[in-house]
């Protein structure tokens, strides 16, 4: 199984692309980068500069729009990232989120969804696509697998359908990560598909010796699970807690991406208690020792992933310590 990490591209583009080469040389398989226009410097820019700075490594967008970018842009951009990756670049693309709310789009749907890949997929394999009555192709194509980045039902069998490969935003629970993975196989056969997708697995990652302690920093992502309809996915492993309102004070953009994230903390305690936090560190994510982590990615493994990729919490600075404290106590032990 291969383990990549999460790199925000928040910091000038040569500070992150010095974190991937970081990455890379610490030995692991593969570095995401998340697009938000707002939040972070332009993904596919920071992706390209990292690919010429790289040589190993593969690197991934996790993930990107078709809701702020025609889909022709987005071929476009993946082309010039893969002309410089040379098979190592994986394009990741989903409804939208952090990219679409602070400029007052919505979402998109899954059909929405469904069209954009299939256009930037036959853009990228050189074919003529229909533009509302006029046909169009992309000069010097350049094939880039496309994964899908999905945690409800229909996204989940909408990827096993028709994606390259699917990142799971389902956490490392064996009930939530099984379901997850039942849908894509859903999808999948339903397609007659031989082959299933790529499965990438998402988790946020702690190596620490107090998880009851450490555990606090994950109300907000509890939180925008659950402002999200994620109540009844989080009860499946026994994380119960109240659905806090869209908006709560003092937090800028969202509660998954504050500016401020100790007063994200503090304005999720009434919603999400800290016994729920330490559930939810102990069944979604890899929160504890080197040991307790690398035996986690074992079942993790065992329950048919092909990658992980860990994540810190925030959204505005470097993973400079994940990636050295999962370099020395956790890669050695894999």
């Amino acid at each position: 199984m291969r383990v990549g990490v999460r790199i925000p591209p928040c910091a000038p583009v040569t500070e992150v692309v010095a974190a991937a080469a970081e990455a890379e040389r610490l030995g692991f398989d593969e570095v995401w980068f998340p697009d938000s226009q707002l939040l972070w410097r332009d993904v596919f820019t920071v992706a390209a500069t990292a690919a010429a700075a790289t040589s190993r490594v593969t690197l991934g967008i996790a993930v990107s729009t078709v809701a702020t970018r025609h889909p022709s842009v987005v071929a476009s951009a993946a082309r010039t990232v893969g002309e410089v990756a040379r098979d190592r670049f994986v394009l990741g693309l989903g409804v939208g989120n952090s990219s679409v709310w602070p400029v007052g789009l919505p979402a998109s749907t899954g059909a929405e969804l469904r069209a954009g890949l299939g256009t930037v997929r036959a853009l990228l394999a050189g074919e003529e696509v229909d533009f509302g009555g006029v046909r169009s192709r992309l000069r010097d194509p350049v094939p880039v697998p496309l994964h899908i980045a999905a945690s409800g039902p229909r996204n989940l069998r909408l990827a096993g359908e028709i994606a390259d490969g699917v990142i799971l935003l389902s956490g490392i629970s064996p009930g939530t990560l099984g379901s997850a993975t039942a849908r894509v196989r859903e999808g999948a056969d339903a397609a007659g598909r031989r082959d299933e997708p790529v499965t990438t697995v998402s988790a946020y990652c702690r190596v620490t010796d107090d998880v009851a302690r450490d555990a606090r920093e994950l109300k907000p992502v509890c939180a925008a699970i659950a402002q999200h309809g994620g109540v009844p996915f989080l009860a499946l492993a026994g994380v119960h807690v109240e659905v806090p309102p869209m908006s709560l004070p003092g937090v800028y953009p969202d509660v998954l991406h504050a500016e401020d994230w100790d007063a994200a903390v503090r304005a999720c305690d009434p919603y999400i208690s800290d016994a729920a936090a330490v559930a939810f560190a102990h069944e979604f994510c890899l929160f504890g020792s080197g040991e307790e982590i690398t035996r986690r990615l074992e079942t993790v493994r065992e329950a048919g992933a092909d990658a992980v990729f860990l994540q810190h919490v925030g959204s505005y600075d470097l993973p400079f310590p994940l990636l050295e404290n999962v370099a020395g106590k956790v890669l050695p032990l894999l």
